[in-house]
């Protein structure tokens, strides 16, 4: 499909901001733990997965969602919240366990939940496979035209809710788009040891719908395969499969030393799909070093004031642990 320039600027400063939203989570998440790897403490308590390498695939996908299309993410969140538009402001006091937060402070960074855009993710393997079945088969009775999206890593696609939900999904023509995030390591397990098939994509074809993977780690290249399976939701054709091959840059958690990445994290920097992206733009004519530089200072301000509001905000009360439950 053609792009305008203003697209693909649109899709670098998208990945900016959230690049620059883990960075400074990252520099937040350590400031205060002594020791380093003690996760209860510090003003971030809790493991804290970030997505940093893996931009591409949330801008590329959200960007083709409406704002009442729904999405559910793994554990590694931030990226797809931020790309389909959640309160940059609220998921940090989130984080920050506040009770301006989304959750009010009480969900953390592996529990986000918005009503507003839709979106949810848990700290379960694959638990958001089933649940965007479920949100599919309500578009799909109201006939408004929405779609639902379900990513996690690739580890995911071993658990029996990715092959019973693809099922499901199927079965029922349900307006559902499945994403594999490939970053080649569920945890610290690389995927030709714990799965059968060279490509997860593979999967789709025992259903019987469509299955596409995607090299490169590319926005513009992800933006079109994910264009095309949502548009075929939306109008009724049912569900896809898209696997995509992106990359973790940082740890599985933060902690993680990582020692079985081996020579691999020598060559991460060399991935690193933002740099890549501007320096593509550059070639082209489309942003100059000006431009990189104002993208960073403006995204670089809006997180920092994010990061403000968060620590100016208070925590929740003792007396509020039972507030906000079923039962």
């Amino acid at each position: 499909a053609e792009m305008s320039d203003d697209i693909r600027v649109d899709r670098y400063r998208g990945m900016v901001r959230i690049r620059t939203f883990e960075a400074a989570v990252l520099r937040e998440y350590h400031a205060d733990k002594t020791p380093a790897w003690d996760i209860g403490a510090g003003q971030i308590p809790g493991e804290m997965h970030l997505a940093a390498g893996q931009e591409p695939v949330a801008v590329g996908i959200c960007e083709h969602l409406r704002r009442d299309d729904a999405i559910t993410g793994p554990h590694r969140p931030h990226h797809l919240a931020i790309a389909h538009g959640i309160d940059i402001n609220k998921m940090m006091a989130e984080i920050f366990g506040r009770t301006t937060g989304l959750c009010k402070g009480k969900g953390g960074h592996m529990h986000l939940f918005d009503p507003e855009t839709h979106f949810s993710c848990s700290g379960i393997i694959a638990e958001g496979y089933p649940v965007a079945c479920g949100q599919a088969m309500a578009f799909k009775r109201e006939g408004s035209g929405r779609v639902s999206v379900a990513a996690a890593g690739d580890g995911a696609a071993n658990q029996g809710a990715f092959h019973e939900s693809l099922n499901l999904a199927a079965l029922w023509n349900l307006p559902v788009v499945f994403v594999i995030e490939d970053n080649d390591w569920a945890i610290s397990v690389p995927r030709a040891a714990s799965t059968s098939v060279a490509s997860n994509a593979d999967r789709a074809a025992g259903y019987g719908i469509p299955g596409v993977r995607v090299e490169g780690n590319d926005v513009d290249a992800i933006s079109e395969v994910a264009r095309q399976a949502i548009e075929r939701a939306r109008d009724g054709q049912g569900p896809s499969l898209l696997e995509i091959h992106t990359v973790r840059l940082w740890g599985h958690f933060e902690g993680d030393a990582q020692a079985y990445r081996g020579a691999e994290l020598e060559t991460l920097d060399e991935r690193d799909p933002i740099p890549a992206y501007a320096e593509r733009l550059k070639a082209a004519g489309v942003l100059t070093d000006a431009d990189v530089a104002s993208i960073a200072d403006e995204m670089s301000g809006e997180i920092e004031a994010a990061i403000e509001f968060a620590k100016s905000s208070p925590e929740p009360a003792g007396s509020d642990a039972l507030d906000h439950v079923f039962a």
